[in-house]
């Protein structure tokens, strides 16, 4: 049995239903498999919603990992080519995943759902920086780097947010809004801005 086919049928259920199948049972019906084929490849319906968010991730990065010209990109330009390639993945999707953001609370939805992409983007980030670091694109910081990689995941999920509720035309303003927090975050880890803002609350702190 094809995964694919599995998480297709399930955003179908969602889709025309407007909730999950209420069972494995019943998913399995639609697709005329046995349970037992449908446990080969997922140990639950909730496992599909993971996977589902995973396999979007991945579809971004495998294309753009073919890509020559991304491979030439500084880790600022990659991830700014990640999030716009992965918006439009998104958008592929956009219905099914509206009604994920209308059926459970957002920071639900982020911790429960998004488990597994979660972990796949902690590894793509961490590979980001290891560049940023080799190439002097980033400034390695005793005790603040290893934050780094969590203030990147924070930053894709305010892109996702955003994303869910936008409403301009071809969603003009994700883009903007992607531009100015990937600016915004390499210009703090690059550059001595983060250094002065450390060292001014230093100051503060050591005043009170």
């Amino acid at each position: 049995m094809d995964k694919q086919l599995i998480r297709n049928a399930y955003k179908l259920a969602w889709l025309e239903n407007g909730k999950a199948p209420v069972s494995v049972y019943a998913l399995c019906k639609t697709l005329d498999i046995t349970e037992a084929a449908f446990y080969e490849e997922y140990s639950s319906l909730e496992a599909i919603e993971k996977d589902i968010w995973l396999s979007i991730f991945q579809s971004t990065l495998d294309q753009l990992n073919t890509d020559e010209i991304y491979q030439q990109y500084t880790a600022q330009e990659k991830l700014l080519a990640f999030y716009f390639l992965w918006v439009q993945k998104l958008k592929e999707d956009r219905s099914y995943l509206l009604l994920q953001k209308k059926h459970f609370r957002i920071p639900d939805l982020y911790h429960n759902k998004l488990e597994t992409f979660k972990h796949a983007f902690y590894n793509y980030a961490s590979d980001l920086l290891k560049e940023g670091y080799m190439s002097s694109e980033i400034k390695e910081r005793k005790y603040i780097s290893d934050q780094y990689v969590h203030g990147f995941w924070v930053q894709a999920l305010f892109v996702l947010k955003y994303w869910l509720n936008d409403t301009s035309t071809n969603f003009e303003m994700t883009d903007a809004a992607i531009e100015k927090a990937v600016n915004l975050s390499f210009q703090l880890i690059r550059s001595n801005t983060l250094d002065s803002l450390l060292d001014f609350g230093k100051f503060i702190f050591t005043r009170k």
